[in-house]
């Protein structure tokens, strides 16, 4: 999350008094604060020592960092020490990454253990300021500014707890100090007037507190409890989930605020448990601190509650809550995590015992948790259960206690910090324009150049205008395509329906079919199965569409080819089932190759403002070859019917389908460069419109022509019209045959029982279409070449 710019307030120079006493009032305030935190820590420390862990390694540009190791009775927590190692790893990193991301800089750290303690925590933030003026020109004076140094320390990561980022982002913003928290999801912190240097690279409560509304909804429940802490995290939820419930209807049976000195001792907690226990309520909220919570779980365990609990983000994924013996006494729990995404390399890291690195944390942990070096594979798994007694911590358990949610976090802001400074520095891999002396307000400035808002999702929705129409015309292609279906079935036995490749039509209608059906996968958001069945899949039918046109056009020709010598070759040709499965075989092969080798897979393409969510085609060579072997068959159908125009065509059926494929070639012409270059959401609207298109050229051009005259024109769909429309298109040839060639001088009778019979019945018996009429088995002893 970053933050919207917040513009210097330009004062006159007429009243620098004014701004030079502001100056000092600010200043002594950052002293009585050092001062009184200095002196709170000698009375509570966690460690029992005036100054905190701390950890330092030196570099061009400091990153400060800010982490509860200890809690306030003095104990190590593991997860804790681990955030504080995972900081240095990815320093240590980025610094060691090939090429270098800022070259001839060199980031260090200056990391303190807050305790998770406000005083404590305000005490290491104002360390990491020592020395610091205020760098804002607008509200300093030059003469005084010009006096004061400006510190390494730039941007501070943490703290864990909302309370205390509070508390210490007053403090970082009195010297415009970035901020980034990788935990802290208070949505006060979310309010840039009161916290202008404030990032966190987790969400804020408003999101959270939204999901537990929408969990409660799903579950039709209507009474819930509410229970919180008596800080910022936990009153603000807790409010925020009040105002939620009201504005849905659901019944709060009651709201219990923990006080700051809430314990296992305390005399709240037996009242809490039997209110608990005594409520109607179908689920608790325990929205607060992990601490609390663990405290409360402890005892609903004890008392065999057995209800229905909502975790929030601070304890939903504790280990020391889930890992209670008899956990399922208390019941089951319903919790809420941030998005988890391992650290790359860190487990590694941790595992081999921090790859030699030490600092003060890792003494540290490694005092309280010796690692058992020589321990057998029993007592491993033991030993990852942290108990108080523990004497050692073996090496492979160390992974297991990393937080994925706090540890990517962590993660995350170092990579941003990073991203800041190369922006800033204007660093490219060679090196960097600028040097590191920079002051905090102009990275913290850098870093919020850009207002923060959620970036939209862009794909094609179903409501677009686009989908709207395309699916319109995508139905209307489905239901007429049913419709000529059912007119071929009625009159499959005419000869209109076996002029178009008898029982091949109706494999042509299905794959037509199938390509309307689809133009839908291409609306929504695109996701793994459509991504994989969208095109390839309809180069498949579309193939077998065109294939079924191809043997229909071949039949045509062989039927009134009537050369001896290529005999052989048209009996061969003439095989319409083995023409239409190893023309469309080889596109089916292509099909197969390019989704078992690299399918075409969902990704998303980031912008400023927007996501883009589209189908990745990985490797363009396999769906050129398709595409190019879908056109060379448009062709060969296109010249094949182009030739057949000088035929005995009374359904003018060579002439539609040259038409059909003359279009199908423009379109993909025209598809075929805007499907490489465009991006966009509307580029699955052009693949729809191209499928579309190419559907309707056949439907309307080849099939449409033939149901019309089923309908409107039943006398030309008989044996009678087609032997006269042969006839007499011989006669306009001047009787003139190329096999059964006559003289003129013969009358028409001998010609009409030998040379059209012979026509008709090549026709009928080599292609299959027509029935043999009495004047065709006169001559049936011509065998078929």
């Amino acid at each position: 999350m970053t933050a919207a710019v917040q513009k210097p307030v330009h004062i006159s120079e007429t009243r620098p008094n004014a701004y030079i006493h502001l100056f000092y009032l600010r200043v002594a305030i950052m002293f009585m604060l050092w001062l009184f935190v200095s002196i709170m820590s000698i009375y509570h420390s966690c460690l029992g020592v005036n100054s905190p862990l701390h950890a330092y390694s030196p570099g061009d540009i400091i990153i400060g960092g800010l982490f509860p190791i200890h809690s306030k009775t003095n104990r190590t927590t593991l997860p804790g020490a681990i955030c504080v190692i995972l900081m240095i790893h990815a320093i240590r990193e980025v610094n060691q990454r090939t090429p270098r991301v800022l070259p001839n800089f060199t980031i260090g750290y200056d990391i303190y253990d807050t305790c998770g303690d406000v005083s404590i925590a305000i005490r290491a933030a104002l360390q990491l300021l020592k020395n610091q003026s205020d760098p804002q020109s607008c509200l300093v004076p030059e003469n005084i500014q010009s006096a004061l140094s400006e510190p390494q320390t730039k941007v501070v990561i943490g703290e864990r707890y909302s309370e205390v980022s509070i508390a210490v982002a007053r403090i970082l913003a009195l010297s415009s100090v970035a901020q980034i928290s990788h935990a802290s999801t208070s949505e006060v912190l979310s309010k840039k007037y009161k916290f202008p240097s404030f990032l966190r690279t987790v969400p804020s409560d408003a999101y959270q507190t939204k999901g537990i509304v929408e969990l409660v909804k799903e579950f039709n429940w209507k009474t819930v409890v509410i229970v919180g802490s008596d800080d910022e995290y936990g009153k603000y939820g807790s409010d925020r989930l009040e105002d939620h419930f009201m504005n849905e209807d659901i019944c709060i049976e009651f709201i219990l605020i923990l006080p700051g000195n809430f314990n296992q001792n305390s005399s709240l907690l037996p009242k809490l448990v039997e209110k608990i226990n005594d409520s109607s309520a179908e689920a608790i909220i325990l929205f607060t601190k992990d601490t609390y919570a663990r405290i409360i779980m402890k005892e609903a365990i004890e008392s065999k509650l057995n209800r229905t609990w909502i975790a929030s983000d601070t304890w939903s994924t504790s280990s020391k809550i889930s890992s209670m013996p008899h956990f399922e006494r208390a019941g089951q729990v319903f919790g809420f995590i941030f998005k988890r995404k391992e650290v790359p390399g860190f487990k590694d890291y941790v595992t081999s015992v921090f790859n030699g690195t030490t600092n003060s944390f890792i003494k540290h942990h490694l005092t309280r948790y010796p690692l058992c070096l020589n321990q057998s594979e029993e007592n491993e798994e033991q030993n990852c259960l942290l108990t108080n007694n523990q004497q050692c911590l073996h090496p492979s358990c160390l992974a297991t206690h990393i937080d994925q949610d706090e540890s990517y976090s962590i993660y995350l802001a170092v990579q941003v910090i990073v991203e800041g400074l190369r922006r800033l520095l204007k660093c490219s891999n060679q090196q960097c324009e600028r040097g590191p002396k920079f002051t905090a307000v102009e990275y913290s400035l850098e870093g919020q150049r850009d207002a923060c808002f959620n970036k939209a999702d862009e794909y094609l929705f179903w409501s677009d205008h686009f989908s709207i129409i395309l699916n319109s015309f995508g139905i209307l292609g489905i239901i007429v395509t049913i419709g000529f279906t059912v007119l071929f079935a009625i009159y499959s036995s005419t000869p209109i329906v076996k002029a178009v490749g008898g029982y091949l039509c109706f494999l042509e209608l299905l794959s037509l079919l199938a390509s309307f059906c689809l133009t839908f996968v291409f609306m929504g958001k695109p996701t793994k199965a459509s991504c994989f069945i969208c095109m390839p899949f309809f180069f498949i039918v579309f193939s077998i569409c065109i294939s079924c046109i191809l043997a229909n056009l071949l039949q045509i020709l062989v039927g009134f080819n009537f050369h001896l010598k290529l005999g052989s070759w048209i009996k061969k040709c003439n095989r319409p089932v083995a023409v239409v499965t190893i023309v469309s075989g080889v596109q089916l092969v292509l099909s197969v190759s390019w989704l078992t080798i690299n399918p075409p897979t969902p990704t998303e393409l980031p912008s400023n403002t927007t996501i883009l969510h589209q189908c990745e085609i990985k490797t363009r060579g396999f769906i050129l070859a398709m595409i190019a072997y879908q056109a060379l068959l448009g062709f060969i159908c296109f010249l094949f019917a182009f030739k057949g125009k000088q035929l005995p065509d009374l359904y003018k059926n060579a002439v539609l389908i040259s038409v059909s494929m003359l279009l199908i070639l423009i379109i993909w012409a025209v598809f075929t460069p805007l499907y490489l270059t465009l991006t966009g959401k509307y580029k699955p609207a052009i693949e729809s419109a191209t499928i579309l298109i190419s559907s309707y050229s056949i439907l309307g051009c080849h099939l449409a022509p033939k149901c019309y005259i089923m309908v409107f024109r039943k006398e030309l769909n008989n044996e009678n019209a087609i032997t006269e429309y042969i006839r007499k298109y011989y006669e306009q040839k001047g009787l003139e045959d190329p096999w059964f060639a006559t003289p003129p001088s013969q009358d028409l009778f001998a010609w009409s029982l030998h040379v059209l019979p012979v026509h008709v019945w090549v026709f009928s018996r080599c292609s299959g279409f027509l029935p043999q009429s009495k004047n065709m088995r006169l001559v049936s002893s011509l065998n078929c070449l």
